[in-house]
This record gives structure tokens, C-alpha cells and sequence, in this order.
């Protein structure tokens, strides 16, 4: 840990132009850049949206819900924060305007205020640097990331935030404009008006950019720089080309190449404590030579949207999987299978695959064709790996086929069924029954222990583990005895007994479902051991 510096350092980041354009990565790389200089840093995401927490949001509109240790369910980005810097980000590091306001009113009913009336303005402002400057205390720097792009009424009151504090503090807060520049394929040119029109609008919030980062498939060149410089205001060696790469792991080295984080320090009046680099060099070293291919299926719903494929529902799986495959000097090959096509269509679409992996997912489209596809790895040796719900499927899928209990299901599946091998949790039914949804599941980082033995307990060499979970279903131990003489192993439990945490298969190669979410802490340098283990399975079965 560094040595706290006088004043923490805040660096805020926002979009323009359009969303999607990785306002995140970046973030999380110039927080990698000053964490490699020798200084404590940590990343905020600001949502603009009404829900207190990202738990209940539409996984194809918004993409994966990250959860903390401390349980908290966040935006993604807090993920590429966590896989960045190699640490721990917890709930106070996440907000959204519903989040912020229901502080306000709830210190309001409270007589918090002292009986004077509150305002949006400055009090919704106030409390949100009240959220930043408590994660300041305990760090260097803070970067924070607004979400939403500039313009939008939704974000105005945490700019508003950010220009109160520069105001106060000038020397301490800087801002960042990441901004698309669009290459239209019908003129061949790439174009700035879009971000001239996005720093005006930032202008307009009463915020100058110190950076741009600008965002496009290509390189920017000299004239874009020019034509930038001059209309926003901003120093051509503080605008930093950001063109599309292969892996975002690259981006920390592009933009230590246009020495953003040097320029960073200067702005800032802070000395280099030192240089670290070399991980991320060799880690883009290992992924650009990589050659030999490992081929894993993903059978999930949430990645349809029209006519695209949209994997963001399950990033922290994908970038797990990436994590894994390229310890092993492998290049991941990911295969997305639609749940739904397997159970009209069948499992002709897995037979050239090395594993197949059943992620998170919720209700009962596509269950049957997750059921399906998890026959085919039992019965065919494939290496799998369930989690969470993947996990329940691989039980259902157990009682069906092998104890010959045909109507087994779960309860979130069929709430009638005369065979719940998968139930909700007794402390559950209570939330369900007064439909309070939100914040209500098991959430966070739990305890387990693991069998002696067993390929879990192979893979993570050690028999206490915590892992973090998201789920309001469990495993029926009324049908344990049963499912063990059959070859099921009861492989991880809850220290207390009561909970079933990880399932295995005696007679299978790999075959592991565990009730938590190993994805969420998998690491770029320290990929996670289950991870690792199901790649080198995968990698096994591709050799017979």
C-alpha cells in the first residue's frame, strides 16, 4: 500500500456521443495505469437510473449484474474495476440516482436536515460527493465514471457533483471526455464534429475537458488532433487516440504508449513512484501468440437481441474463460448456444465442442434446452461446468435421467411440481410472498467447505473457500441420499450443513456444479482455479 498523499486526487469520466463506446475500460485502465505508478487507487460507477441497485434490470437490455463480496448487485463495469486492479470494490465504490435520492429522503424522514427544506439542488449533488469523498478517504486517487452520455437530463446532477467539486478543489480534479469519432463507410473519412458538439455540451454543464480520449476503429491522426485541439479547447497532447483492439487488456498499454498517465501525474502535481508495466506487457505478449485452440459452448438465453448477438449478460464467464485458456497458452474459442434452439432443435450443435458451460439465468425459458445439453455432457464425458443456475439444471437433469424421476423440476421452473429437487429457500418464501424482489436474495461472499478429494477440492487445494453468490433456489437435500448412490457427489456445503454449494459426478472426466459465482473473481494474473481446472479438462477431452 502506498503512502496516503495530502489530498486525494479525483478523475472523473464521461461519455459522449453514444453509449458502448468502453467509457468502463477505460476507466478501469487509466485506474491499472496510476495503480502501476505506485499509488492506492480505487473506481466509482455512477448510474444514472432510477433502480436503487442494478439486481433487477433486464440482463439483455443492461448487460451482467456484478456482485460485490459485501452483496451488493452492480453494473458490470464494477467487474472490469475488479479485473483490473486486482482488488476488492465494494458497495460504497456504486450508485445510481434512485440510490442517491432515497439517501436524501430517507435522511429527510429522519430529521437529518433539521426541519430546512430540501432540494434537488444542491442536496442530491451534495450527497453524491459525500459517496465519492468516503471512498477518497481510504485512496490516492479515485476515478470516477458517469454513466450515460453528455446531454442527457439524467446525468446532469451528478456533473453538476463533479463541477462543485473542482470548484472547491481545482488542483485535485481533473475530467475526461471519452468521445467517438465515427469513420461513416460512405465518405471514408473520420469525423469530429460529434465530439465537438459532445465537449460543447459539457461546456454548456460548466465542465472543460483536461482530456479527450478519442474513441474510433482507427488510430486518430494529426489533422483529427488539429481540428480537435481547436474547437474543444484542449491541447493536442491531451488528446488520446483510442482505436479498436482485439482484447481490452490492450488498452492499458495504449494508453501508457500516448503517456496518458504521465500527463495524468503532471495535471495532477504527482511524482511517479515507480514503473510496473511489465505484467500487462507479457500478459498481451502471451494472448497475441497464442495459437493452439481450446473450444468451449455457452448455452444461455440472454444474448439475443434481434438480429445481433449480445454477450455483455455474461462478460465475467467470457473474460473467466479468456483468463484460463490463456494460462494454459490457449486461444478461447467461445461457441454461443441458444437454449431455446436446443430444445426445438436438439444437441447436434455440441458434438464438436471441448466443454460446455451453463451460466447464471432466471425463470423458465430455455430450461429444457439447458436440460438437454447437460444430458449430453453427462452421457458423452464432455466437460462441464455449471454455475449457480447451471448447477440446479445439471441436479434436475440427474433426478430425471438417473433416478428416473421424470417430473423432477424446480419450483422457479414449476411451482407445481411433485418432485422439487431444486426449492427456494426457506428465509425466501417470506420476500416472495410480499414481492419484495429487490436486494432480497443471497447475496455476497459465503463460506464453504469442500469435500476432501474431490475434483473441487483438486482444483482449488484447499478445503475453505467463500465465494460470492446470487441466488433465492437451492438444492432439496431430501433428495441427497438418493442422488449420492447414484454417483452424485455432494462435494461443497455450507460450513453450517444446510446449504448444498457444489455438486460433482463420480463416473465423469469433469462434471462440477457449484451454487455461487466463481466468474466474479477471476483475474487477468490470477485466473480462477475452477476455471482453470474445467479449461485443462477441456483441453484433456480435446486429445482423445
Amino acid at each position: 500500500m502506498s503512502k496516503k498523499i495530502a489530498r486525494t486526487k479525483y478523475i472523473f469520466v464521461a461519455g459522449g456521443v453514444m453509449s458502448g463506446i468502453g467509457k468502463g475500460v477505460a476507466v478501469a485502465s487509466i485506474a491499472a495505469l496510476l495503480q502501476a505508478k505506485g499509488y492506492k487507487v480505487s473506481a466509482i460507477k455512477i448510474d444514472p437510473y432510477i433502480n436503487v441497485d442494478a439486481g433487477t434490470m433486464n440482463p439483455i437490455e443492461h448487460g451482467e449484474v456484478f456482485v460485490t463480496d459485501d452483496g451488493d448487485e452492480t453494473d458490470q463495469d464494477i467487474g472490469n474495476y475488479e479485473r483490473f486492479l486486482g482488488v476488492r470494490i465494494l458497495k460504497e465504490n456504486y450508485m445510481t440516482t434512485g440510490r442517491v435520492y432515497l439517501s436524501v429522503i430517507e435522511r429527510e424522514r429522519n430529521l437529518g436536515y433539521h426541519g430546512r427544506c430540501v432540494e434537488v439542488v444542491p442536496d442530491i449533488p451534495k450527497e453524491v460527493i459525500r459517496r465519492i469523498k468516503k471512498v477518497g478517504q481510504k485512496n490516492d486517487i479515485v476515478v470516477i465514471e458517469i454513466g450515460g452520455t453528455i446531454g442527457e437530463y439524467q446525468n446532469i446532477l451528478f456533473l453538476e457533483a463533479a463541477r462543485l467539486m473542482k470548484l472547491s478543489s481545482p488542483q485535485n480534479v481533473l475530467f475526461i471526455l471519452t468521445s467517438y469519432l465515427p469513420i461513416p463507410k460512405s465518405i471514408g473519412e473520420m469525423k469530429t464534429k460529434p465530439t465537438q458538439h459532445a465537449t460543447r455540451t459539457l461546456n454548456a454543464a460548466g465542465i472543460n475537458p483536461d482530456f479527450i480520449i478519442a474513441r474510433s476503429e482507427k488510430d486518430l491522426d494529426k489533422p483529427r488532433k488539429e481540428k480537435i485541439a481547436t474547437f474543444c479547447n484542449v491541447t493536442q497532447e491531451n488528446i488520446i487516440s483510442a482505436p479498436d483492439v482485439e482484447n481490452i487488456y490492450e488498452v492499458p498499454l495504449n494508453f501508457a504508449k500516448e503517456k496518458l498517465d504521465d500527463k495524468i501525474l503532471r495535471k495532477l502535481k504527482l511524482k511517479s513512484k515507480r514503473k510496473g508495466l511489465k505484467k500487462w506487457r507479457g500478459l498481451n505478449q502471451i494472448v497475441k501468440n497464442v495459437r493452439k485452440e481450446v473450444t468451449i459452448g455457452i448455452v444461455g438465453k440472454y444474448f439475443n437481441s434481434g438480429k445481433f448477438t449480445l454477450v455483455d449478460s455474461y462478460i465475467s464467464v467470457i473474460e473467466a474463460i479468456k483468463h484460463a485458456a490463456w494460462h494454459y497458452r490457449l486461444k478461447p474459442n467461445l461457441i454461443w448456444l441458444d437454449a431455446e434452439k436446443i430444445e426445438k432443435d436438439g444437441c447436434g450443435s455440441l458434438k464438436n465442442l471441448d466443454g460446455i458451460i451453463v451460466p447464471q439465468g432466471w425463470g423458465s425459458r430455455g430450461a429444457e434446452g439447458k436440460i438437454k445439453a447437460i444430458k449430453f455432457a453427462r452421457e458423452n464425458k464432455l466437460p462441464y461446468l455449471g454455475l449457480c443456475y447451471g448447477m440446479q439444471m445439471a441436479v434436475i437433469e440427474f433426478a430425471r435421467n438417473v433416478l428416473n424421476l421424470k417430473k423432477a423440476n424446480s419450483l422457479e421452473v414449476d411451482p407445481q411440481t411433485p418432485e422439487p429437487v431444486i426449492y427456494i429457500m426457506p428465509d425466501q418464501e417470506k420476500y416472495l410472498a410480499k414481492k419484495e424482489y429487490g436486494g432480497t436474495i443471497r447475496l455476497g461472499a459465503w463460506p464453504c467447505k469442500l469435500k476432501p478429494k474431490t475434483k473441487i477440492a483438486k482444483a482449488y487445494r484447499k478445503l475453505n473457500i467463500s465465494e460470492r453468490h446470487r441466488h433465492r433456489y437451492e438444492f432439496n437435500q431430501k433428495y441427497r441420499k438418493a442422488m449420492e448412490k447414484e454417483g452424485l457427489i455432494v462435494s461443497g456445503i455450507s460450513p453450517d450443513g444446510k446449504l448444498v454449494e457444489a455438486i460433482e459426478l463420480k463416473k465423469h472426466p469433469f462434471f462440477i456444479g457449484v451454487q455461487f459465482h466463481p466468474e466474479y473473481k477471476s483475474r487477468p494474473f490470477a485466473p480462477h482455479p475452477l476455471f482453470k481446472e474445467f479449461v485443462y479438462a477441456c483441453l484433456n477431452h480435446q486429445k482423445k
